[in-house]
C-alpha cells in the first residue's frame, strides 16, 4: 500500500493525490504528506479555527485534545489559552476559567507536565495519584527536611477547616522567589504532595497563583467515586493516546498522557497486534526514513480519504500539542525548535521565547513577540522563515492578518513591526 504523490516545496513537504494503490510490501506505507494531514486532523489543526469556544463546546475542544498543557510564561498569552485560540479563534481566557472554576468541566493535574484536563479523565488519574504518593513520599523527606511529613496532617486540618487556600497561606517564611521545587517551605511541598497524590485539587487560580481544597469539594461526585482496575486503566490510556495521535510507537502511547510506564503501553500493543485489534504500518518521516507504528484499521482505511489541510496561517504556542513531542515534530516536519528561555541572553540564536508559525502542513518559521499591555502594543522583532521558505507579498500578508488577530486575542491596539524583523532563513 503506497501513496502516489508529487514533490512540493519547503520541508521537504509532497503533495499528495489522496489515492491509494496496493504494493509487494508486507506493511502498509504511509507518506510524508499524509502522516502529516493524519497527524494535525487529530490535533484539531485540521479545519479552521472557527466555531464556539465556551461551555459546551470548549469541554468537547478539550477532550478532544485529551488535555491542554499550563505555562506561567505569558509574553504574549499562557499557553493554555494560546492553544485553544489556535483551533478557536473566538475563544476568550475567561470561558476556560468559568469551564474549571464554576462548570468544573476540567481539573489541572500532571501529564508530561501540568495540564487542564477533562474531568470525566479523573477515575484514570487515580493510578498516577497512587504511584506518585509511594514515589514522593520517601524522596520529597530527603529533598525538603523532616518537617515536610509533619506538615501534611497539619495542611490538611487546615483546609478542613478554612477552605481552599494558596502555598504562600501556608508558609510562615516567605520566599521571596523559589528557584524551584527543592527550596518549597514545608507548606509548599505538603500542598504538592496532597495534590499530586489525589486528596487535594485546585479549585481556581488568582492570576497564576493555585488555590487548593479538598477534592471531595471540587471533583463531581460521579467521577471522584469511580474506580477501575489496572488493566482497564492501561487500557484506556492506549485507547485514548491512540486516538489521539493517530498513530504511534508503544513508547508514544505511553509518553501521550504519562499515566502508564513504557513496559504497560509495549505489552498492551503487542496483545493488541495478536488480537488484530490494531494495525501496523510505516510513516515516513521528511527525512524519507520510515519508522514502524500502530494504529486503528479504520484509520488505515481512511487514510486516502483524508480532507486537505487548510492553507491558514497559525502562530502556535510552543506547548502546543502538535509539537509537544519535539522529535516527532522535527520527524514530520522537519522543525528543529527548542525553548530558549533558559540559555543566556547572548548565546541565543533566536529569543526568550519564540513562536512556531505553521502555514498548512507544513512549519515555515519562528517569530519573536512581545505584549506591550501598557502601551497596547505587540512588538515583533522577529520572524526567521525556514529553509526553503520565501517570504513574498501573499505569505507576508497571511503572517500580518494572523498578528493582527493575535493582538486582538491579546487585547493589544496595534502590531509593531520593528526594524529589522525580517530575518534571513533559519
Amino acid at each position: 500500500m503506497s501513496w502516489v504523490s508529487s514533490r512540493d516545496h519547503g520541508n521537504g513537504a509532497t503533495r499528495h493525490e489522496h489515492r491509494l494503490s496496493m504494493s509487494s510490501r508486507a506493511v502498509p506505507l504511509i507518506e510524508i504528506g499524509a502522516a502529516r494531514a493524519l497527524f494535525l486532523q487529530h490535533h484539531g489543526l485540521g479545519s479552521l479555527p472557527s466555531g464556539p469556544a465556551k461551555g459546551q463546546a470548549l469541554s468537547d475542544l478539550i477532550e478532544d485534545l485529551g488535555f491542554v498543557q499550563v505555562d506561567s510564561v505569558n509574553t504574549f498569552a499562557r499557553a493554555h489559552d494560546h492553544i485553544l485560540w489556535s483551533r478557536r479563534q473566538s475563544y476568550k481566557p475567561a470561558s476556560l476559567r468559568w469551564l474549571n472554576d464554576r462548570a468544573r468541566g476540567v481539573f489541572e493535574h500532571w501529564t508530561h507536565d501540568a495540564s487542564v484536563i477533562p474531568v470525566s479523565f479523573f477515575p484514570y488519574w487515580r493510578l498516577k495519584f497512587e504511584r506518585d504518593r509511594a514515589k514522593l513520599h520517601s524522596r520529597w523527606k530527603t529533598w525538603h527536611g523532616g518537617q515536610f511529613h509533619s506538615e501534611i496532617d497539619g495542611v490538611l486540618r487546615h483546609i478542613r477547616e478554612h477552605g481552599a487556600v494558596c502555598s504562600s497561606e501556608m508558609s510562615e517564611k516567605r520566599v521571596e522567589k523559589s528557584t524551584g521545587w527543592w527550596d518549597w517551605h514545608p507548606g509548599k511541598a505538603a500542598l504538592e504532595y496532597l495534590w499530586r497524590s489525589g486528596d487535594l485539587a485546585i479549585t481556581r487560580r488568582e492570576g497564576f497563583r493555585k488555590f487548593y481544597d479538598l477534592s471531595e469539594r471540587v471533583i463531581p461526585p460521579e467521577h471522584l467515586n469511580a474506580r477501575y482496575e489496572v488493566e482497564a486503566i492501561i487500557d484506556w490510556a492506549c485507547t485514548a493516546a491512540l486516538d489521539r495521535l493517530g498513530f504511534a510507537t508503544s513508547g508514544e502511547l505511553a509518553a501521550f498522557f504519562a499515566l502508564i510506564t513504557p513496559s504497560e503501553a509495549k505489552a498492551w500493543v503487542t496483545q493488541a497486534l495478536a488480537s488484530r485489534r490494531l494495525a501496523e504500518a510505516d510513516i515516513q518521516g521528511c527525512d524519507g526514513k520510515l519508522r514502524r507504528v500502530v494504529l486503528w484499521p479504520e484509520v488505515l482505511a481512511s487514510v486516502d480519504a483524508l480532507a486537505p489541510i487548510p492553507k491558514r496561517l497559525r502562530i502556535l504556542s510552543p506547548f502546543d500539542p502538535a509539537l509537544r513531542d519535539r522529535k516527532r515534530a522535527e520527524r514530520l516536519f522537519g522543525f528543529h525548535y527548542r525553548i530558549e528561555i533558559f540559555v543566556p541572553e547572548a548565546q541565543r540564536k533566536y529569543g526568550y521565547y519564540v513562536f512556531p508559525v505553521m502555514e498548512g502542513d507544513r512549519m515555515i518559521g519562528r517569530i519573536d513577540m512581545k505584549a506591550d499591555r501598557a502601551e497596547g502594543l505587540l512588538n515583533v522583532t522577529g520572524f526567521w522563515p525556514e529553509a526553503g521558505i520565501t517570504v513574498g507579498k501573499a505569505r507576508l500578508a497571511r503572517l500580518e492578518a494572523e498578528l493582527d488577530r493575535a493582538a486582538r486575542f491579546s487585547e493589544l491596539d496595534r502590531v509593531v513591526l520593528c526594524n529589522g524583523w525580517l530575518r534571513a532563513a533559519a
